[in-house]
């Protein structure tokens, strides 16, 4: 039977529990279907992510186990992201747009990212897991899915199920089970006058 884990972040203020309890899990069940209820749910909360002048300058790449697609953004990861990321249901690559019409967005990689955030926040609250990832050969995703020079890949987000922490290898296990940590506010605030 797997285990179940309370990851809930030791917060200094109230946040909400969505935010407090969701956690980025490098163990995914490598059997489990992809929940694609869930999966809808959060690509419609990653297209409604504030966006300057909605200008909605994030494209997704959605690479379900199994297919080429698939094979071809684990191919892409780069490092220790290989040996895990695999199992995940899905990998999600989060690719941000430039410019439109000739005019730099230079806001486009922030709104991108807010668009992973919605998404990995609606993912938790749908029962799935998520971990994004940067350490991944962003030419190599660029040739794989035909993106131009007005197309780059921000974030890998691989998708799924939790797997069993107990029955991952041991250096995976026990990044899994060290304490959540986070520097203090106080060291991240430039000015708070």
């Amino acid at each position: 039977m797997t285990r179940t884990l309370d990851r809930t972040a030791p917060t200094d203020a109230p946040i909400l529990d969505v935010l407090a309890e969701r956690w980025s899990t490098r163990v995914f069940d490598p059997s489990a279907p992809l929940d694609e209820t869930a999966l809808a749910s959060a690509l419609e909360a990653a297209r409604w992510a504030p966006s300057a002048n909605n200008t909605q300058p994030w494209r997704f790449v959605v690479a379900r186990r199994g297919s080429e697609a698939h094979d071809a953004v684990v191919g892409a990861l780069l490092g220790f992201n290989q040996a895990w990321a695999g199992d995940a249901a899905a990998l999600v690559v989060f690719a941000t747009v430039a410019s439109v019409e000739g005019r730099p967005l230079g806001w486009a990689v922030y709104d991108t990212g807010q668009a992973a955030a919605y998404f990995t926040v609606q993912a938790h609250a749908s029962g799935l897991h998520t971990h994004q990832m940067g350490g991944f050969d962003r030419d190599a995703i660029a040739a794989a899915f035909g993106f131009g020079d007005n197309l780059a890949a921000v974030t890998v987000m691989a998708v799924g199920s939790l797997g069993d922490v107990d029955a991952a290898p041991e250096g995976l296990r026990e990044r899994e089970l060290a304490p959540r940590t986070r520097r203090p506010i106080a060291e991240s605030l430039v000015v708070d006058a």
